[in-house]
């Protein structure tokens, strides 16, 4: 036992499993084979005595720090709390740490955890990006010696795998379903038509309209409730009054759900609504709100997996941009059928993939 205060060192761990302080070393880097049973002695021997490795003094001998970063908007938000918590639970059984930065789609906030997570010399990282078009980040990460994952929105022209839900497949077929039930003028609301993943779902519900002659009503300025129920109430006069509303990110359904409810308007009766994306609240409330779910556990799960699967074949230094992949996962959507577009859907209903 080591005295109260004092850490205890490699040589201590060694000299309590009866290894050298090399053998050791492999364990806690895991990189190197060691048999399982001496495997066990050391690990047994670390918790016994409550080692903790210098990471600091790693660093500067070279070894891996074994922490991994991921960049997000925010994690206010349930899609990327879920993505994170996933992350975090993967990592873990890896034996690494992930440190969670956010950017509030801003670019020099990204740039800054972007340097951050560089600075502490982390062995790779999962990177939501703010503006997937972006030509600096695209150079940045170029410029990045450890493996990199783009989640939710790719980096376009980068040599990064990404993992992303098929946003224009997804609201294509939610648009087709409001057609389907014979309405025929629908709208689509939604803001921050800066992002990949708006402006795909935004594609894919005018390429449905289209393919059905009928004419589409987009509606890009929706920033808060005020904004949205402003549209709503302009769309509600005059002849030509809109039969459905699609909104393409879930605080917009929220707040549509609402304007249409204080103004006592029937849904599905007089206006059906559908949202994109699932939200804790949407199958409860009444009338229940037909959505598109994303595969957040399945997008969290596959870029986690991913960049392990590039750890494991590479070490920082040998992780030049040249070397790395255009890989894309696209992960379908769902759609789960509720009373808020006109349908009457069976409760054992686990919607249907797009």
């Amino acid at each position: 036992m080591t005295k109260q205060g004092k850490h205890p060192t490699l040589r201590e761990v060694a000299k309590c499993a009866e290894v050298g302080t090399t053998t050791v070393s492999r364990v806690i880097n895991g990189v190197e084979y060691v048999e399982p049973w001496t495997k066990a002695r050391v690990e047994r021997a670390i918790k016994e005595l409550g080692y903790l490795p210098n990471i600091a003094a790693r660093v500067l001998k070279g070894h891996k720090t074994r922490t991994i970063g991921l960049v997000v908007p925010s994690i206010a938000d349930p899609f990327f709390s879920s993505c994170a918590e996933v992350l975090q639970g993967i990592a873990r059984q890896h034996g690494f740490l992930l440190i969670v930065l956010t950017t509030q789609n801003e670019r020099e906030m990204e740039r800054e955890a972007i340097n951050t997570l560089t600075q502490h010399r982390v062995d790779g990282f999962v990177i939501a990006p703010a503006d997937a078009e972006s030509d600096e980040l695209r150079s940045l990460l170029m410029r990045v010696t450890v493996p990199v994952v783009a989640l939710d929105r790719p980096v376009a022209g980068a040599v990064v795998p990404s993992v992303v839900a098929d946003n224009f497949v997804g609201a294509k077929h939610a648009t087709r379903h409001l057609i389907a039930h014979g309405y025929k003028r629908i709208a689509c609301l939604t803001g921050e038509i800066g992002l990949y993943t708006i402006r795909e779902r935004a594609r894919g519900y005018q390429a449905a309209m289209a393919a059905a002659g009928l004419k589409a009503v987009l509606s890009t300025a929706i920033c808060d409730y005020a904004s949205c129920d402003a549209a709503i109430a302009k769309m509600l006069k005059g002849p030509d009054q809109v039969q459905a509303i699609f909104t393409l990110k879930n605080s917009v359904t929220v707040d549509a759900f609402e304007a249409l409810q204080r103004r006592s308007v029937p849904i599905p009766g007089k206006v059906a609504l559908l949202g994109y994306d699932d939200f804790q609240l949407a199958g409860t409330v009444r009338p229940a709100i037909t959505v598109v779910q994303q595969p957040i556990e399945e997008l969290g799960k596959t870029a986690a997996e991913l960049l392990f699967r590039h750890l494991k074949g590479a070490s920082a230094a040998a992780m030049p941009a040249k070397a790395r992949t255009r890989q894309q996962v696209l992960l379908k959507t769902s759609l789960i059928p509720r009373a808020s577009c006109g349908c009457r859907p069976d409760p054992s209903s686990r919607g249907s993939s797009s």
